[in-house]
């Protein structure tokens, strides 16, 4: 199993660090978790195409985890790459209708990209056929506590708090027989992720503050700290710990020593603090 780190920020708009998402890449297939802004370039930037993708799994749908879903699915798909298998809370189905379907935003554009001839001469070039179909992503609509067997992996999820009862939201796990990967998702405090997490290779935890960062109560109450998230860590009996989803004003010298002193203190196993295009190869 190849974990790619391909967005570790967070909404902001941040040179440094494009929005979630990250690449899971287990035999021929490579599943996608969360499409956030940036994450389309950053995907180029792996080596990776889009019709590369074989699946997208959204821990919820918040827009820093899913801006960059159209611009995947459309590109997949003018690439001439099978539809996309896409997992997703409600409503991801909505949602891509209203993209692709035959009213959808997309609608004027694939309508001259499949019937103007100048453009089907350019897609039969490509060894395309006519008539062009549109972008199909195969949707399927999930609830926390889904499960999906993979020819030699697995993923389980689990709910977690973060922005209900407005949005759905997720934890997710991967296995293989030999790797178990985590990814916590925008995930506050809780006894779910714990559970999920046990005994992982590589939990994946999101970092929206430091410890110090308290005066706003209903963030400083539903999120966790770099020592929470040790402490989660620690009593996971995960091998090793990552955090991620960094906020800009975090990225200076001063709060990275304090987070990482944090984590040091609280987990006893390697920690570090995501980048983008960060590899991890588990076992």
């Amino acid at each position: 199993m190849k974990v790619t780190l391909l967005g570790t920020g967070s909404p902001e708009a941040h040179v440094r660090r494009a929005s979630s998402g990250y690449l899971v890449e287990v035999g021929a297939d490579r599943i996608l978790l969360d499409c956030g802004g940036g994450v389309f370039d950053r995907l180029l930037q792996s080596g990776r195409r889009p019709s590369d993708i074989t699946h997208i799994v959204f821990s919820h749908l918040h827009s820093d985890h899913m801006m960059d879903y159209a611009r995947l699915v459309h590109a997949a798909w003018d690439e001439g790459g099978v539809p996309i298998k896409v997992y997703g809370p409600k409503p991801i189905g909505v949602i891509s209708e209203k993209l692709f379907g035959r009213d959808g935003v997309f609608a004027h554009d694939l309508v001259a990209r499949t019937e103007h001839p100048a453009s089907q001469e350019v897609w039969k070039s490509r060894g395309g056929q006519l008539p062009r179909p549109w972008p199909s992503p195969h949707i399927t609509e999930i609830l926390p506590g889904f499960s999906l067997a993979g020819p030699n992996w697995s993923l389980t999820t689990c709910e977690v708090p973060h922005a209900q009862p407005y949005l759905s939201c997720m934890a997710l796990r991967i296995d293989t027989a030999r790797a178990k990967f985590v990814y916590s998702g925008d995930a506050g405090p809780c006894d779910t992720l714990p559970k999920l997490a046990q005994g992982a290779d590589l939990l994946l935890h999101w970092c929206y503050r430091t410890a110090r960062e308290t005066k706003n109560a209903n963030l400083a109450s539903k999120t966790t700290s770099p020592a929470d998230i040790a402490s989660l860590a620690q009593r996971a009996k995960v091998k090793r710990l990552v955090v991620t989803h960094l906020r800009a004003h975090m990225d200076t010298d001063d709060t990275h020593g304090e987070i990482m002193r944090q984590l040091r203190s609280g987990f006893d196993g390697p920690s570090s603090i995501a980048e983008d295009l960060m590899v991890f190869d588990l076992p």
